[in-house]
This record gives C-alpha cells, sequence and structure tokens, in this order.
C-alpha cells in the first residue's frame, strides 16, 4: 500500500473523528435542575435533577419536551412534559368541545353559539368561555367550538381569545388577549415572556405563533393552541363550515390548584371529591347537558345558576 495514502487514510479518520466528538459535544445539553418553593411541597426546597431525555426547564426547540416538577403532586420527581395542550389528558377541552374531567372521563357539552359558559367556577377564580358555532339545515342543535376564555382572580381579569380567520394561516397569530380591560402584546417568537405588574400572571408563547402558556400563581396554569376546523373533520363530520371561515378556535388544558370542595363549572364539577359523572367512562360521545346550569351573560361574569360564589377583589396573596 502506498504509505502517503495509508497516511491519509488515518488523518482522514482522526479528522472525521474528532468531528463526531464535536458534535456530541454540542449536542449534549447539561441537565438543568428544578426546585418547590411551596412549604407544603414534598420538594419544598429539594433540587431535583432534569432527566437527560428533556434537560431543560424552557428548550430552545419548540418541539422539545420540557423539565418539569409537580410541586402538587406526593412524587418528588422531574419527568418530561410536552409545552402544548395534550387534548386527551385531564383537563382538557377540545375539538367541538370535548371535555376530560379530573377524573379522567370523557363527556361532550354543546351548549349554544355564540354564548358563554362557566368552566371553573370557585371562590378564588371564576373561568368561562365563549362558544362559537354553525347549524347546519336539518339540525335540532348546533355543532359549537370553544374560541374565547375569560378568567376572574383576585381584583384582576384576563381574556384569551382566537380571532376569527378567513383563511386559515399557521404562520400567523391568531391570539388576542387583554389583561384588566386592557389588550395586552405577547412578542411574537418561541418562549416570549409577558408579566403583569405584580407578577401574578405569566404569558408565555409556546411556540412562534398561534400557542400560549398562561398562569395565574397558584390558581391555575392553562396550556392553549389556536386551531382550524379542517377540511378533514369538515367532511367526516359534516359541519357545514362556510368557504370565508376557518372558524379558529382553541384547543386548551387546565391545570387547577387549590381548589374547594364546592367547585363548580362545566368542567369545574369533575373535581369535587364526591362527583359522580353521569357520562359514563367507556361510552362513545357521551353528551351532559347543563347549558341552564352553567350559561353566564357574558365572558367575564359569574352570574351562571350553578356558580360558585367568587370572591371578586381578594388578594391572591391572601388566598389562604
Amino acid at each position: 500500500m502506498n504509505p502517503f495514502g495509508f497516511q491519509f487514510a488515518v488523518i482522514l479518520l482522526l479528522l472525521l473523528n474528532a468531528i463526531m466528538v464535536l458534535e456530541t459535544q454540542a449536542a449534549y445539553v447539561k441537565p438543568q435542575r428544578v426546585t418547590c418553593y411551596k412549604r407544603y411541597s414534598k420538594c419544598y426546597l429539594k433540587y431535583i435533577t432534569c432527566p437527560s431525555e428533556c434537560p431543560e426547564i424552557h428548550p430552545k426547540d419548540p418541539y422539545a419536551k420540557e423539565c418539569f416538577l409537580d410541586c402538587y403532586s406526593p412524587k418528588c420527581e422531574a419527568v418530561c412534559r410536552k409545552r402544548k395542550p395534550n387534548c386527551d389528558g385531564p383537563g382538557a377541552a377540545c375539538y367541538d368541545p370535548r371535555f376530560i374531567g379530573g377524573d379522567g372521563i370523557v363527556f361532550y357539552f354543546h351548549g349554544k353559539k355564540d354564548e358563554h359558559f362557566s368552566i371553573i367556577s370557585d371562590v378564588n377564580v371564576q373561568i368561562n368561555a365563549r362558544f362559537i358555532g354553525i347549524r347546519p339545515a336539518g339540525r335540532s342543535r348546533d355543532f359549537t367550538w370553544i374560541q374565547a376564555i375569560g378568567l376572574m382572580f383576585g381584583s384582576h381579569n384576563f381574556t384569551l381569545e382566537a380571532t376569527k380567520a378567513e383563511n386559515w394561516d399557521q404562520e400567523a397569530d391568531h391570539l388576542k388577549f387583554t389583561y384588566n380591560g386592557i389588550s395586552l402584546s405577547v412578542p411574537l417568537g418561541h418562549s416570549s415572556v409577558w408579566n403583569s405588574p405584580d407578577q401574578n400572571l405569566e404569558l408565555e408563547r409556546t411556540s412562534a405563533t398561534n400557542s400560549i402558556r398562561v398562569t395565574i400563581q397558584e390558581i391555575v396554569e392553562i396550556s392553549a393552541n389556536v386551531v382550524p376546523v379542517t377540511e378533514e373533520e369538515d367532511a367526516i363530520h359534516s359541519y357545514g363550515i362556510p368557504k370565508n371561515d376557518s372558524f379558529a378556535h382553541l384547543e386548551v388544558q387546565f391545570r387547577l390548584f387549590d381548589l374547594s370542595p364546592k367547585v363548580e363549572g362545566i368542567l369545574g364539577r369533575t373535581y369535587q371529591p364526591s362527583f359522580k359523572n353521569p357520562a359514563k367512562s367507556g361510552v362513545d360521545m357521551a353528551v351532559v347537558g347543563g347549558d341552564d346550569k352553567y350559561k353566564t351573560s357574558s365572558l367575564l361574569s359569574a352570574d351562571c345558576n350553578s356558580c360558585t360564589v367568587f370572591t371578586s377583589g381578594k388578594k391572591v396573596a391572601e388566598r389562604k
């Protein structure tokens, strides 16, 4: 063998090996550590290392899972979780609309288009939803979707809504927010953050557009996506979606903290300790009623027939 050819081959192998080592080092991210600052948490001030599969609390990659430590769980363990709503997990409200209760049971609540309904109603928080919908000829009820969410907590209110889109464009942002009645803007881009002046409310974009996480300390965490009704969905369910409206709506998942035993609302009642869900597990398309019980007069009102008395004006810091 030509000695120069052999030397060249050895040098080439060494270079390739060096490149592979550098790429491996560049790809490696040192796992971060997380802790809880809730005194009653099992993880209080214990620093837990994130899994290697999701080493970062706020990953730069919008498709990567994040490291998460649930301070309300009896387990003191950091796990990986998706940054967008899980429509098949507890606390979800997706599609037209399909709910998954705190008891894990799937049920549907149709409501009526252009009306508002109580999702969660408790002493310290009121969360309502505005429904949009359509009623094709020959049907006795509307097809409905959640278009907006309104929250009241302490002396504050917040709204999140999907704006109308004639033709759906994922690159365009279809999220709109207000805080205490004033429009606010969250910069576009993955992981962009907005905090209220008192730091009780945080908004974090979980993708460049159309995905957000809303956190109200010690009360609720909401993951939300704006999505259209697709042509495939329209064909399967015969919605009759018009050509000039994509029916942009919200997919949401709620994580609720420190609820009272008397929590009410379409979803809230499923978190009552003694609640027996009329929608039996395993039943396809189990529809639960309650239009008359949970209808509210607006997105930011707590006047439904079965609403828990919301103590508006109470400071979050004084909840306990």
